[in-house]
């Protein structure tokens, strides 16, 4: 499976993103990760294949992960953003036995 992540870039602190992330074929199970400088990669949100999300607490309520029909395309609406949002962000999907990784798409916050 190929991930193609877009949609980061600079934003002001309370400003909104929009992250996709384009897979090669569906998969029913996705998520979105972040890795910010000096820290370790942590989960942001993910969805699953009955549609159950789940979300970092610190995101809840401004974050919203969802997916197209065909479970080929993952989005991450980011509202309400602040500088400690800023990280790279990646896709990653489980198809079979292995794990899949998106490149990373950059979000930056300023204050």
């Amino acid at each position: 499976v190929q991930l193609q992540a877009s949609g980061g870039g600079l934003v002001q602190a309370g400003g909104s993103l929009r992250l996709s992330c384009a897979a090669s074929r569906s998969v029913s199970t996705m998520a979105w990760y972040r890795q910010a400088p000096g820290k370790e990669r942590e989960l942001v949100a993910g969805i699953m294949a009955d549609g159950a999300t789940q979300y970092l607490d610190s995101v809840k309520d401004r974050f919203t992960i969802s997916r197209d029909n065909t479970e080929t395309t993952l989005y991450l609406q980011m509202n309400s953003l602040k500088p400690e949002d800023t990280a790279l962000y990646l896709c990653n999907a489980p198809f079979l036995d292995r794990t899949f990784w998106s490149q990373g798409t950059l979000v930056t916050v300023s204050s």
